[in-house]
């Protein structure tokens, strides 16, 4: 989202709105079964969820189209091979596709066309085989009249991971990609790529929810089996909905407004010049104009976010240090975690809310509040393993007799679910282990200058 192409633009020629004006008070939440099992189920639930939430989303007289919905999950494998098949491809394991979803420009079908062969072309000069190019199965006929209107060409690029490459470094390689696409067509309008992954795909739209799931055949499927699922309905004031605009993001979604977003930006645009790693080696440059004032604040959030985990640290690291709690005069932390949160913070501004945050690396699924905690976040964990959080209550029915526990988090407050181990870890659990993993306590006392 990181281009001239600006999702807040407005549909009516010479409009005096502004980008600035972004505020939004949403639903959102995450279903995810904590032991990795994957099912259509979790989606279902999913679904089910947010078409009960939407009362938090914003309508158009024609009752179908909103200020945009969607969900996130795992790539649901079984749809995925029998596309990868019908191109052409084969894969010795799931884990070997990525799926690069795009919304190409309607009006354009030159510019599509050479888009197309830029992300071919991109993609090959990093060794990535291409297997081909999926038409997604679309209902048109579920929108409303200004989302059909508005609506993008939307494909899938499938691709296949190179033999010896490990997990962590195809999902970077592919975020290269992604990167150096969105900067080469920078002058083209309409053009957006909502995901571009070997974890997780996004499916969004300019849409009510009950119309998400009939616009998108694939979200009608028994075979779309994930183990987790984020999803979103968007409610956004002084604003004109878009494509783009829909949560959840690449890696998260978000119920609030970040207040202090523009300090945010400038902070990252001001240190790019000095970004290195090892990780990234020479491709850091690709790191550059990573966020756009001309992109919402949640945007913004996911951009930093993803940039974080896959420099390598782990998904409640990266929230920590954008969103930490308020921890100066917490009595009841311990000191080592008192350092963690001082050596953090001297190297990113809070991200400050109202926030409520969903997010997820495609193993793991967290969830948290900013310091100020003033948007709801409630939790139920069954005992067959379904968690459900979420901004509401009762979107879900789930019989009281079979959750093992429940609970909401309070401010600065996180949980965490790995499902590749079944974990279900409090914010307690989180932060502390957090703070032992290096010597925090050590490195604040030998290397800290305090300016009084």
């Amino acid at each position: 989202m990181n281009r001239p192409y600006h999702p807040t633009t407005p549909l009516i020629p010479g409009s005096l709105h502004s980008p600035a004006n972004e505020r939004d008070n949403c639903g959102m939440g995450a279903i995810a079964q904590i032991e990795g099992e994957r099912s259509y189920q979790v989606l279902d639930y999913a679904l089910t969820s947010v078409c009960n939430m939407t009362h938090r989303g914003a309508v158009d007289a024609d009752m179908k189209t909103g200020d945009g919905s969607g969900v996130l999950s795992q790539i649901p494998y079984p749809i995925f091979r029998r596309a990868a098949e019908k191109l052409g491809g084969s894969l010795g394991s799931d884990d070997e596709l990525a799926v690069g979803v795009f919304f190409l420009p309607e009006t354009d079908g030159a510019a599509c066309q050479q888009i197309k062969e830029l992300a071919v072309a991109t993609v090959k000069a990093r060794g990535i085989e291409v297997i081909g190019w999926r038409e997604v199965p679309l209902d048109p006929d579920a929108l409303g009249q200004l989302a059909r209107r508005t609506q993008p060409v939307i494909e899938h690029l499938l691709m296949k991971r190179p033999a010896g490459w490990a997990s962590d470094h195809f999902e970077r390689q592919l975020f290269l990609c992604r990167r150096k696409i969105e900067l080469e067509t920078s002058a083209v309008d309409g053009f957006y790529m909502p995901s571009f992954s070997s974890r997780l795909i996004s499916y969004k739209g300019l849409a009510m929810p009950a119309a998400l799931r009939a616009f998108y055949k694939d979200l009608q499927d028994s075979d779309f089996e994930t183990a987790i699922t984020l999803y979103h309905q968007r409610f956004s004031t002084n604003t004109f909905p878009a494509w783009p605009l829909g949560q959840p993001f690449r890696m998260m979604c978000h119920n609030g407004e970040i207040n202090t977003v523009e300090g945010n930006r400038n902070w990252i645009t001001s240190r790019e010049d000095y970004f290195q790693s090892e990780v990234w080696g020479d491709d850091v440059e690709l790191l550059r104009n990573l966020v756009s004032h001309s992109e919402s604040d949640s945007a913004s959030l996911d951009h930093a976010l993803e940039v974080l985990v896959l420099s390598g640290r782990s998904l409640e690291h990266a929230m920590s240090i954008l969103v930490p709690p308020a921890f100066t005069h917490d009595e009841d932390i311990s000191e080592d975690l008192r350092s963690f949160y001082q050596f953090i913070g001297s190297f990113s501004e809070p991200w400050d809310g109202p926030a409520g945050l969903v997010y997820t690396d495609g193993t793991k699924l967290c969830a948290s509040l900013d310091r100020n905690g003033l948007r709801p976040s409630r939790y139920k964990l069954t005992e067959d393993g379904l968690l459900y959080i979420g901004s509401e209550t009762g979107a879900v029915v789930i019989d009281d007799s079979t959750v093992l526990r429940k609970g909401r988090l309070g401010p600065g407050q996180m949980l965490s679910v790995d499902t590749s181990t079944g974990s279900f870890l409090t914010d307690l659990e989180v932060k502390e282990a957090l703070a032992t993993q290096k010597p925090y306590s050590r490195w604040v006392d030998q290397n800290c200058l305090e300016l009084r």
